[in-house]
């Protein structure tokens, strides 16, 4: 093919068609080219009506525009904008340098669209059908767009670096055969990868990638039932917020026009050439239909996407490792997992967690190793069946988000992330409410500690535990200690005071006091002069001695807790 001449006249030996040459003059004038018949069953890209040869475009022709181009007629600025053609071959731009700004929509690609390791400003294709994009390492200076775009065969976009954004919105995307429907690890987003009510069929891959602003996940159903995760992204660095959430008024982009009431649907079974024989020549035209076509070119339809308002994710979802500037939110998402599946949030770290998703009938949840500054929850998100792992988990605040969620709820869903014994859980629960004031739960949560420990000694532990706990509550409830203390001091007055002790040394003791002589048994390091002066024999000896170890712990015990409250305030 020889190139334009600078006259911007096409090559004679193109023999361009109608639809081409219209294209082709749009071209320089920066105009769009709309081939649209006006009809809306009839323009749709994922509908089954065939698209003739007035429709048509080459992909050679689309490419040698992109890649060669004519010179802009004077005063306009080269650009193509192409509107509800049929774009016939492989538009293929692998590793080419595109300088004008193209924008393709309601269009329908007969075969892949290739433009791994490419340079382009900006790539729009929007609300349109392509069997597969693949551009791995691609480059933008400026946006890519794939608003509301069928593409069954699925997106590669490994190690691409997207200038501005990424908008995913609407799309439906499948996996063919492959293993993903969107593999993009080590992807670079200088700005936002808007991903709103997308439906995807298979891995959404987004290990190592790299987001300069937020992550929007509203609305969106990521399914993948035939592999372990429909979300796998460790290692991902997200600037801001990423977000996996409903789509309500003001939390969905708002994206070009408007999407059909049901969404549009779209076989995932058929294969890419059954959709290309919907063009020109196709079944309504003499010849056999494919494989995924009925007589006269109606596509049979198998798999409805059922676009939701409601966050959803059939399969396992990996954020390990995760690294979210601001926030992660996972609020009111469905989560559907086999039971040898996770929700994985090992070794993220951010500032503010809000986790408030439907509780998962099954898999787990892991947070071992995170490190969250505010957790914000709901008490019916967490799984109680030890299907909740958080070895190592660190926050500062846990606020609930919605409802309550007090230090008895919070004391079972510790337990429930524990089938074993460990005590970072409790410690990590009591150092929160302690560091926010509340001393008496913190004081709750290191009792239950203990008796949790308990269960682990041998049989002499137990016991000694039971009398510890029975007694002063493990010296956490120094209330509870003081109120021994004043039963002993009212046994040991009462006794005493029937059976006086008799004096060391005659005449020198001073007067009998059976109140003072109980309280100075009790009492360590504080004396009134009575347990000095008299001298109890036989068994009140060691009624004595008793009262006097008693006292020791039990003091001790209320002095612990006096020292804590004087210097909380």
């Amino acid at each position: 093919m020889s190139e334009p001449g600078d006259t911007g006249e096409p090559p004679s030996g193109l023999r361009l068609t109608t639809a081409e040459w219209g294209l082709w003059q749009a071209f320089r004038n920066g105009s769009e080219h709309d081939l649209r018949s006006r009809e809306p069953e009839l323009d749709d890209p994922n509908g089954d009506h065939v698209w003739g040869p007035e429709r048509s475009v080459r992909a050679r022709i689309i490419a040698l525009l992109l890649l060669h181009g004519p010179p802009p007629l004077l005063g306009r600025v080269a650009s193509l904008h192409l509107t509800g053609a049929y774009v016939t071959g492989c538009l293929d731009l692998s590793g080419g340098a595109v300088e004008p700004y193209f924008e393709l929509r309601q269009c329908r690609f007969e075969q892949e669209v290739r433009i791994p390791e490419a340079r382009v400003n900006t790539a729009r294709f929007v609300d349109c059908y392509l069997p597969r994009l693949e551009a791995a390492r691609l480059t933008t200076e400026g946006d890519l767009h794939l608003p509301r775009c069928s593409l069954p065969e699925g997106i590669k976009l490994t190690d691409a670096t997207i200038g501005t954004d990424l908008l995913l919105n609407e799309a439906t995307v499948g996996s063919g055969r492959r293993h993903s429907a969107i593999a993009a690890d080590g992807i670079t987003v200088s700005q936002e990868l808007q991903a709103s009510l997308l439906v995807t069929d298979g891995q959404v891959s987004l290990r190592g990638a790299t987001i300069g602003s937020s992550l929007h996940m509203f609305g969106t159903v990521l399914r993948n039932p035939r592999g372990r995760y429909a979300l796998y992204a460790p290692q991902m660095t997200v600037e801001q917020v990423a977000s996996f959430a409903d789509a309500g008024r003001g939390s969905a982009p708002q994206i070009y026009g408007t999407t059909p009431p049901a969404g549009t649907r779209y076989d995932f079974g058929t294969t890419a050439g059954a959709r290309a024989g919907a063009g020109p020549g196709g079944g309504a035209r003499g010849h056999a239909p494919s494989p995924g076509l009925r007589p006269g070119g109606a596509a049979r339809t198998g798999w409805y996407p059922h676009r939701t308002k409601h966050f959803e994710c059939t399969g396992g979802m990996v954020l390990d490792d995760g690294r979210f500037g601001s926030s992660l939110v996972i609020e009111n998402a469905r989560l559907d997992m086999q039971r040898d599946q996770e929700l994985s949030l090992r070794r993220i770290t951010t500032p503010e967690l809000s986790f408030t998703p439907q509780l998962p009938e099954r898999g787990l949840v892991v947070l071992s190793g995170a490190s969250v500054e505010k957790l914000m929850d709901r008490a019916s998100s967490w799984p109680r069946d030890h299907r909740l792992w958080m070895a190592g988990f660190t926050y500062q605040h846990a606020i609930p988000k919605e409802g309550h969620f007090n230090v008895r709820e919070r004391l079972q869903w510790v337990t429930a992330a524990t089938a074993e014994y460990a005590p970072e859980p409790y410690e990590q629960l009591s150092a929160m409410y302690r560091n926010s004031g509340d001393d008496t739960n913190a004081r709750l949560v290191l009792l239950a500690k203990q008796r949790r420990r308990r269960e682990t000694l041998p049989l002499p532990g137990k016991l000694w535990g039971v009398i510890q706990d029975w007694t002063v509550a493990y010296g956490y409830r120094p209330g509870q200690a003081a109120l021994w203390m004043a039963v002993l001091w009212l046994t040991g007055s009462l006794l005493f005071d029937t059976h006086r002790p008799p004096a060391l040394k005659g005449d020198e003791a001073p007067q009998w006091n059976a109140a003072l002589y109980a309280l100075d048994l009790l009492l360590p390091v504080i004396s009134f002069g009575q347990d000095t002066s008299w001298n109890p024999v036989g068994a009140y000896q060691w009624v004595a001695a008793i009262m006097i170890l008693l006292g020791w712990v039990l003091a001790t015990t209320v002095a612990a807790g006096a020292t804590r409250l004087l210097r909380r305030q």
